[in-house]
């Protein structure tokens, strides 16, 4: 992958790994409603940000 596909990447993951993110605080707030979603969105926001840290690595090794 070339350096404009990783930054594409990074920007895409970003985004992605900000929405979880958001969704997750979101979800916090209307506590105690939908507490048993909490451990599926915790964990896909632990992988989105797990995939973005490693594009980030790759890209600033490029």
């Amino acid at each position: 992958m070339d350096k404009e596909e990783l930054k594409a990447l990074v920007k895409k993951l970003n985004a992605q790994a900000t929405q979880l993110k958001m969704d997750l605080h979101d979800l916090s707030e209307e506590l105690p409603l939908g507490w048993e979603k909490i451990p599926e969105l915790a964990a896909r926001t632990h992988e989105a940000y797990k995939s973005l840290t490693l594009a980030r690595k790759q890209l600033a090794e490029n």
